[in-house]
């Protein structure tokens, strides 16, 4: 016996798309205006933070994308619906950030060994502003940035460009008081590691998932002993956990039960463990006999299956 349950009736997921459209309307206006500023005033920093907003502009656009596509229905061609979409943005936008600081860190290098004049003034100011437009931006996705790793990533992007635009702050202010021009190109250095700092944990962790990993939330070992803990449970096997979406993750498993046990009662019981203890919202379980499970291909599988067997540590009478 096989049960699948889907518990959207807890879940219903916070709509961000308003949330969105402002922060890419506020970011768009800010960037012409950071880099036209950047361009007069010879700044380095200010074009690399204007580079950088220009990025997390698309940024923010895929993570929409993906948002909206997580929100499609499923049908005949694709039965999961679209929700891996966000996944694959908080992916590309990483991937996108990367990429241009790389690109941003050669040029400073570049400017370090020959530095040049700079009007801090225009740098200082509009880098204030981009503290306020950046924060506020932030704040917009601070509600889900726990628990969706997409708005988590333009939660921390936006985040980051706060503090940035502080650094280039206190770089102009230094440069204003002692004439420093090298410190532009080697603040615009310290930007592009910050952001790569940064960024690192979303790569990382949507590739993890692109390739159906565990959510890094999510400890395995607990899901199984949990799952063998169970009344009546005297084994498991083909236990699989990966994410649906950046914030959605789904679990099938095999229970093999002693005679006797109620395999509704059973599944009610499992399905609420998992969703209030691991926040588990797709969950496909198959009820086997002992004799049964004795000839499951799928228990002594050892390419693909995750795990073989597990047999609990004791059975409860």
């Amino acid at each position: 016996m096989s049960r699948d349950h889907d518990h959207h009736h807890h879940d219903a997921p916070q709509d961000f798309s308003g949330r969105f459209a402002l922060g890419i309307a506020l970011n768009i206006v800010f960037v012409a205006i950071e880099a036209f500023y950047g361009w007069r005033a010879g700044s380095l920093a200010l074009l690399a933070d204007a580079a950088h907003n220009l990025g997390d502009v698309g940024g923010l656009a895929l993570a929409w994308a993906g948002f909206a596509a997580g929100r499609l229905r499923a049908n005949d061609r694709h039965t999961y619906g679209w929700q891996r979409g966000s996944i694959l943005a908080s992916l590309i936008n990483a991937t996108f950030l990367l990429l241009l600081m790389g690109g941003l860190a050669l040029e400073a290098m570049q400017r370090l060994s020959h530095p040049s004049a700079v009007d801090e003034w225009p740098v200082l100011v509009v880098a204030a502003i981009g503290i306020l437009i950046n924060g506020a931006t932030a704040w917009l996705f601070a509600s889900g940035a726990k628990g969706d790793l997409n708005i988590r990533g333009a939660f921390l992007h936006m985040a980051s460009d706060a503090l940035v635009s502080l650094g280039v702050v206190i770089s102009a202010a230094v440069v204003l008081g002692t004439g420093w021009m090298w410190l532009d190109p080697a603040i615009s250095l310290v930007i592009a590691a910050v952001v790569v700092w940064g960024t690192w944990s979303l790569f990382s962790q949507s590739l993890h998932l692109m390739f159906d990993g565990v959510p890094r939330a999510i400890d395995l070992a607990a899901v199984r002993s949990a799952l063998l803990g169970l009344n009546g449970v005297v084994a498991l096997h083909d236990l699989h956990v990966w994410a649906l979406s950046t914030s959605k993750v789904g679990l099938t498993a095999h229970l093999v039960v002693r005679d006797g046990v109620a395999p509704g009662e059973l599944l009610e019981q499992a399905e609420h463990m998992l969703h209030e203890a691991f926040a588990m919202t797709h969950v496909t379980l198959q009820i086997e006999s002992e004799d049964f499970a004795a000839h499951c291909a799928l228990a002594t599988a050892t390419e693909w299956a995750c795990p073989g067997s597990v047999k609990a540590s004791r059975q409860t009478p």
